[in-house]
């Protein structure tokens, strides 16, 4: 007897990892537009020095483990933590720093994890810290918008490749003429000496909400996070939970003291919230992966965040934030992992 026999219906899967890391790389480049304008071209600068050093780790530690380095470089990944590293970085920042963010990142974070779906820790996140601690200084060379800062000396694309290759300034120019505080750093430090938040926001760096500059950025790159919703190639629970996270106690402590704590406004638009929100904590490999597990880990990073940020020794605080969660994310898998379909019955008839 003969039986006919048909293929399975299998669904073609809608998208592969390389075009789902297209697309977050597409959802980035509104920024990038937005950066460039308002902070010169350093960030341009650090996403090449960045990919050179982060492919080149990629394609080392594949070789090194036996495999093949074209498929892994093919995938995007190392590329897109290449260019968060860029953005957690200031634009005048020397190369060196950037490769050993870029290389730690990869190799370290990454790879000795066992590379792409094993690792633990964000490798952006992870190595953007390491030069944090390393590099004091080097990460102190933040440059004002291109608007508000009359005193400002702008550096043009040859002055800034200059520094990145070199780490040393046109002649006759000094660190003071091109390097401000942060909004951040600037609320931190007026805080501290006593003045009110209302005081310290009357400063011209300040805009609406937050910096002027880094509003915008902001901005920018929560409408690249939106479309990456809109695609469906992230979902809302973890950019949800990490605004809200640091949005609720920030507006709860805003209104009890006005003047000593700031506006969730300001928290929102400045530093790297948005980015980490919608491009950071949202890494599939190193997120919560049940539904509630997404809201719980984004709702912890908001609040270490706020924390951080108010209470902490560093002005930011995302980049610590979201690798304290990384860390707990397999006890709030465990926790908060769907009960199978009826178990719980089976456990009651068998009690």
């Amino acid at each position: 007897m003969e039986f006919q026999r048909l293929d399975a219906p299998y669904v073609a899967p809608r998208d592969s990892v390389p075009v789902l890391m297209r697309k977050v790389l597409y959802a980035l480049v509104p920024a990038v537009m937005a950066h460039v304008w308002f902070f010169g071209p350093g960030l341009v600068l650090n996403i090449l020095v960045a990919a050179l050093f982060c492919a080149g780790g990629e394609a080392l530690m594949m070789q090194l483990r036996g495999r093949k380095a074209l498929p892994a470089l093919s995938d995007y990944s190392a590329l897109i933590t290449a260019v968060l590293i860029a953005f957690a970085l200031p634009p005048l920042t020397p190369w060196w720093v950037t490769a050993t963010a870029s290389l730690f990142g990869i190799v370290v974070a990454k790879h000795l994890f066992g590379g792409i779906g094993f690792n633990v820790f964000n490798p952006a996140m992870a190595g953007y810290v390491a030069v944090l601690v390393a590099f004091p200084v080097h990460l102190n060379f933040w440059i004002p918008p291109s608007m508000g800062d009359l005193d400002y000396q702008a550096l043009n694309i040859f002055q800034s490749m200059t520094f990145t290759l070199t780490g040393t300034l046109p002649d006759g120019m000094t660190f003071d003429a091109i390097s401000r505080a942060t909004p951040l750093d600037t609320v931190k430090s007026g805080l501290n000496t006593m003045h009110t938040f209302q005081e310290i926001h009357a400063n011209p760096m300040m805009g609406d909400f937050g910096g002027v500059g880094w509003e915008w950025v902001s901005n920018f790159v929560a409408i690249g996070g939106f479309w990456l919703l809109s695609q469906k190639v992230i979902r809302w629970h973890i950019p949800v939970g990490v605004l809200a996270g640091m949005l609720i106690p920030a507006g709860i402590m805003s209104f009890l003291q006005a003047g000593v704590h700031p506006s969730p406004g300001f928290y929102l638009f400045s530093g790297g919230v948005m980015l980490g929100a919608f491009f950071v904590a949202t890494d599939p490999v190193t997120a919560a992966t049940s539904t509630k597990g997404r809201l719980v880990y984004g709702l912890g990073i908001g609040l270490f965040i706020y924390c951080i940020r108010r209470w902490g020794s560093y002005a930011d605080g995302v980049a610590f934030s979201i690798l304290l969660m990384n860390m707990a994310v397999p006890a709030i898998d465990y926790l908060t992992k769907p009960r199978i379909v009826g178990h719980l019955k089976h456990e009651r008839e068998t009690a």
